[in-house]
């Protein structure tokens, strides 16, 4: 998930005196790199405020911010603004759960269901799956589920009650522990686990064992009372004010808020410095290289290898220079957020924005913290960016031939053909990619490489017998600096033939939409493509969407490709009811959009949200397009416009707008309880 949390800062906490350790430093080099790269991701990055603090042996040594709290009064971001820091979360979960095996209650390697009686799965496997699976993300699982979790104001627990009863009726995607593939509801399974084990909320936990003992008055979750004012205050692109307070309800996996000084502050008990609260020996267990207990990879310079919670402890381009560094970030739908510490030198440095992206946050990190280092002798001099040649194309093997053939990753597939020595390749535009589509020429020693050379791919066979296609690239962000990923980006499958009749159905659904009745209508999902499943159906070789099709109704999850981090896999389930198709993902309900009628063309009329509370969509015809829309809402409902490429035109949660000229081949959906009256009104411009 990348991820999300919020919280605000005490004054007795920020009493401390600035280390002497600062002074002996060169702190305006420090200072003005920092603020310079703020300056320009406040800039250019789609971030309205950005807020970082560097701690080091225990005392706060810097700390600063850019851009606003809050657009409309520009009042400043404060060391006390609070955020959400998204999956950084999940290292307060790890550690937690770490404190339960520090106190005898419960053993990291003991299966899950120890603890947890009624986690059942109807594959199983799940029996096999340990807390430490959950914390390095190899226990097998599908990935997660976010139904109804991130809310504006909204603080509703549904998710969290109802997820092992959602995973009741699914498998897994690998044998647990075989392979480290980045999983939300594995940090969500141990937020349970901690509540059943220690009789307390997750929430109360959190207050009790950490936040109190180190004063942190700004650590907090969406179940906590606190000051929403302290938030700084987030945005949409298309929106001019701001949007309301976001809930990321999936608390284990993202939902805490913070401030950077005390998510600094908590770093001092990730790296062992604080044994009142985790012991030093955990807080090592954490950081160890968890990634090769199973498929990776490889052990190449990386921005990802997984430990207990962490995304790297082996960070890219630390391991450069022989420093060992740790980093965490965190995305939530409004919130961004990187901590990275050095734990041999008992330093940290966290991020947080709103807008922008963990990317980018862990860029600055770095680069700030190469600068302190810099400064205070522990290195010499930085390293230069790596650069690269021309791909100069060489004989290819003829044996690399063999691996032309079907590949496929969650939610698409694509026919890699290898001729004369090049492979042509779609764009790569996940967490850490921005690779456009490209032609990759044969270069030697089993690579191929773009035109520049700074992107490699390769193909390898690991010890679980699946066929990878591997990328190693380095890419520029510009005005930031360098980043490096080297991960498994398609995984090769076996042609699926179908038979005639299973063909046809699912010819049919091929460039379908369908669109969800379940989500709440207070969700921030309502603010972007993620309500609408388009389907895209690979009839020749088998596979929809990049799902394996079992039958004319039903399609399976094909891939278990390790590293790939913020992709779920899912099954398709498709049923018809009252005369209409359904489709059903990770137990949430999406309608056909051959059975959405399209809105009254007339003047007044109204829609009624029914019994089972579902959403009500409706097409923009011809006949609406171009008109105005003006709504009565009921208090607890709330609608959205889009246009035919399914962009938000209006969504009245966020924007407090009800009224809106309705754009033709676009949708709407009306939300809110069951009996909820809406009142529209359709008038030309």
């Amino acid at each position: 998930m990348k991820k999300m949390v919020s919280v605000l800062m005490t004054a007795a906490l920020f009493a401390i005196p600035v280390t002497p350790a600062l002074a002996q430093t060169n702190n305006d080099t420090v200072k003005e790199k920092a603020q310079g790269l703020a300056s320009k991701i406040v800039s250019d990055y789609g971030v309205s405020g950005l807020q970082y603090a560097i701690m080091d042996h225990g005392s706060i040594v810097l700390s600063d911010s850019a851009g606003v709290y809050d657009k409309a009064t520009k009042d400043p971001i404060t060391k006390d603004t609070m955020f959400g820091i998204g999956s950084v979360s999940k290292v307060y979960v790890s550690a937690a759960t770490m404190m339960l095996a520090d106190s005898n209650k419960i053993d990291i390697d003991k299966p899950l269901i120890t603890y947890i009686k009624d986690f059942k799965m109807a594959d199983e496997r799940y029996k096999e799956i340990t807390p430490r699976m959950l914390m390095n993300h190899s226990s097998g699982l599908y990935g997660s589920h976010y139904g109804n979790s991130m809310l504006f104001d909204d603080n509703d627990t549904k998710n969290h009650d109802e997820l092992l009863v959602r995973l009741q009726s699914e498998s897994l995607k690998a044998d647990p522990g075989e392979s480290s593939v980045y999983c939300n509801d594995g940090f969500q399974l141990l937020e349970i686990l901690i509540e059943r084990v220690s009789g307390l909320s997750y929430s109360e936990f959190l207050e009790t064992y950490i936040s109190k003992p180190l004063h942190l008055s700004s650590t907090k979750t969406p179940l906590d009372p606190f000051d929403r004012g302290k938030l700084a205050k987030t945005y949409f692109p298309t929106m001019e004010q701001a949007v309301p307070v976001e809930n990321v309800n999936v608390i284990g996996a993202g939902g805490i808020y913070s401030t950077a000084e005390e998510l600094s502050q908590f770093a001092e008990v990730l790296i062992g410095n604080r044994t009142d609260i985790l012991s030093e020996k955990s807080a090592k267990s954490m950081q160890s290289h968890e990634y090769r207990n199973g498929v990776w990879v490889s052990e190449e310079t990386n921005t990802l290898n997984y430990g207990l919670g962490w995304d790297a402890v082996r960070l890219a381009p630390f391991s450069d220079y022989g420093i060992t560094a740790l980093s965490k970030g965190g995305d939530s739908p409004m919130y961004h957020a990187a901590l990275t510490t050095l734990p041999e030198h008992d330093i940290s440095i966290a991020v947080l924005s709103s807008g922008g992206s963990s990317l980018v946050n862990s860029i600055f990190a770095s680069h700030v913290l190469l600068e302190y280092e810099k400064a205070k002798g522990m290195i010499k001099e930085l390293l230069p960016e790596k650069t690269f040649e021309p791909s100069l194309k060489v004989e290819m093997p003829s044996n690399l031939l063999s691996y032309s053939g079907l590949y496929g990753s969650v939610g698409k597939t694509v026919n890699l053909e290898i001729k004369n020595g090049e492979i042509e390749l779609p764009a790569l535009t996940g967490a850490l990619k921005r690779i456009p589509a490209q032609k990759y020429v044969y270069t030697g020693n089993g690579q191929f490489k773009n035109k520049d050379g700074n992107v490699a791919i390769s193909f390898d066979q690991p010890k679980n017998g699946k066929t990878y296609l591997k990328l190693n690239s380095y890419m520029n962000i510009p005005g930031l600096g360098q980043t490096v990923m080297a991960t498994y980006e398609y995984q090769k499958l076996d042609l699926n033939p179908l038979n005639q009749t299973t063909k046809t159905v699912w010819e049919k659904r091929n460039g379908k939409h369908y669109y969800a009745l379940d989500e709440k209508i207070t969700s921030l999902s309502y603010l972007s493509p993620l309500l609408d499943k388009h389907i895209s159906v690979d009839i020749d070789h088998g596979y929809a969407s990049g799902t394996k099709i079992v039958d004319e109704n039903k399609a399976v999850n094909a891939f278990d490709i390790p590293i790939m981090n913020g992709t779920d896999a899912f099954d398709l389930n498709f049923y018809i009811e009252n005369h209409n198709e359904y489709l059903k993902i990770d137990g949430q309900s999406y309608i056909s959009e051959d059975a959405i009628q399209p809105i009254y063309e007339g003047n007044d009329s109204f829609c009624i949200i029914p019994s089972g509370g579902q959403a009500v969509w409706y097409k923009i015809d011809e006949k609406s397009a171009n008109r105005v829309m003006n709504v009565e809402t009921p208090v607890s409902g709330g609608f959205a416009v889009y246009d035919k490429d399914g962009m938000v035109v209006d969504f009245s949660k966020a924007s407090n707008n009800h009224s809106v000229v309705l754009p033709e081949g676009g949708m709407i959906v009306f939300g809110g309880n069951a009996g909820d009256i809406f009142k529209i009104n359709l008038k030309n411009k």
